[in-house]
């Protein structure tokens, strides 16, 4: 049996919850989190993708306000952080420091030497640290993945991605709007597309950026292009200052040689490949969505099993690195090298 611990119980801390639950041979055996309200079933869930909506059942977990003294009582094996983005380091490494495997959700911190010190930690303490970028697991992308790497319809030419949302007005004390404890849009939730970028085409060369927002010099929306030295043509757009109606649009469209991929939650099939000979069809796909697939992977990393890498620290640390030369290039008009 798997032992688990979350701490952090606001959206992505439910969405933990409900992929640990639905694993074999885990147990999630105690919960942190400051807000009492949480546990009560008043804490707002919020959150711009369904799947953390249900109420939680407590029984037999233990609840615990402070991380240390879960940390010292509860005998865990793993332990999600899904805290604000702020606080990811010091309990990221707290956790390693007392023997217990982490998978901190992303970003994985602020600063790139707030990411070396997470890395550190795990190298040190010999604890499997791994960063919740679940794009890289979401079904739909990684088949894209697949499909580039196969070579089948050749090179890729272009390639758009898209992600929209509301502005998150769920978060917790407000968080996610002060861009000093999240990182504005950006480092929130662009990065899920920059770090996509990242693993199928590795870093650029350079990036140039334009970003817009309700105050003067936010960057609550944000439009890059990734140079590379084949000149295939990549932007990623990312955002949440749409409407309240509007909801929560992910896509991309990649045109290769032979055919277009294209995946956009808004159609039906949300998910095709478009050859030039032949009929658009729909890939098969494996089960679950990002967050169920990068959970149940983690676990089996902490349990010893030999598995493909999809995500390592350093390469979530690269991805913070790039979406902040994004952020620096919006912010100085600039072309930015990495």
């Amino acid at each position: 049996m798997t032992r688990v611990g979350i701490v952090g119980l606001g959206f992505m801390g439910k969405m933990h919850f409900r992929c640990y639950s639905g694993l074999r041979d885990v147990q999630i055996v105690a919960i942190c989190d400051v807000d009492q309200s949480k546990f009560e079933g008043s804490g707002a869930a919020g959150g711009n993708i369904e799947g953390a909506e249900a109420p939680l059942d407590f029984s037999g977990i233990g609840q615990y306000r402070e991380l240390d003294l879960m940390l010292a009582e509860s005998n865990l094996d793993a332990l999600s952080v899904t805290l604000p983005t702020y606080l990811h380091t010091g309990a990221a490494v707290a956790a390693l420091e007392a023997g217990v495997n982490v998978l901190c959700e992303k970003p994985m911190a602020l600063t790139v030497p707030e990411c070396q010190q997470m890395i550190t930690a795990a190298g040190r303490t010999g604890k499997l640290l791994q960063v919740g970028h679940c794009i890289r697991f979401w079904p739909e992308y990684a088949t894209t993945k697949e499909l580039i790497e196969s070579g089948k319809y050749g090179k890729v030419l272009a390639a758009t991605f898209q992600r929209l949302s509301l502005t998150p007005g769920w978060a917790w004390q407000g968080w996610l709007l002060d861009p000093d404890k999240s990182g504005g849009a950006a480092v929130d939730l662009h990065i899920h597309d920059s770090d996509f970028v990242h693993y199928l085409f590795g870093m650029p060369r350079a990036v140039f950026s334009q970003a817009a927002g309700k105050s003067p010099g936010s960057c609550d929306h944000i439009v890059t292009q990734y140079l590379y030295e084949n000149n295939c043509v990549i932007t990623a757009e990312g955002g949440w200052v749409m409407s309240s109606t509007f909801g929560f649009e992910m896509s991309f469209n990649i045109v290769l040689e032979t055919a277009t991929i294209t995946f956009d939650l808004t159609r039906d099939p949300a998910f095709r490949v478009c050859p030039e000979k032949g009929k658009p069809f729909t890939p098969d796909v494996p089960p679950g969505d990002g967050y169920s697939r990068e959970i149940e992977h983690f676990v089996r990393a902490v349990r010893g099993e030999s598995l493909p890498e999809i995500i390592t620290p350093s390469q979530s640390a690269e991805s913070l690195r790039l979406v902040l030369a994004e952020r620096e290039s919006s912010g100085s008009g600039r072309l930015v090298e990495l």
